[in-house]
């Protein structure tokens, strides 16, 4: 009912930018929170940066600095500037959202497909 479509990955080089975006789309009430993780093989699945509203932000602490989230409300998108890329930013990264669904008017998390980052040395 819900998808969250990423966008904007790809191979950098260290030091390099790269910019992320996710569209929700779906039978959506609304959207309290977006929100960006990450995956490296062989790691656990960890927060990088989320977006509340009232635009509250937090970040992992290793990309603090480095990362800017911000999302547009009228599009349903959240998006994830990555600067300043290290090689070991690489991972896929995964769009999570909570959600109201309109047919349901019940809050559930959804997660997109993922977009992998690559950064080289």
């Amino acid at each position: 009912q819900v998808q969250l479509v990423e966008s904007g990955g790809g191979l950098v080089q260290a030091g390099g930018s790269l910019r992320l975006s996710c569209a929700a789309s779906g039978s959506i009430f609304s959207i309290s929170r977006m929100g960006w993780y990450r995956q490296a093989p062989g790691k656990p699945r960890e927060l990088v940066a989320v977006i509340t509203t009232g635009d509250n932000m937090n970040y992992l602490d290793s990309v603090k600095g480095r990362f800017t989230i911000s999302r547009d409300n009228a599009k349903n998108t959240v998006y994830l500037q990555m600067n300043s890329l290290k090689p070991e930013d690489t991972a896929v990264y995964y769009c999570n959202a909570g959600v109201r669904i309109a047919t349901i008017l019940r809050d559930v998390e959804v997660w997109g497909q993922g977009t992998l980052v690559t950064v080289s040395s």
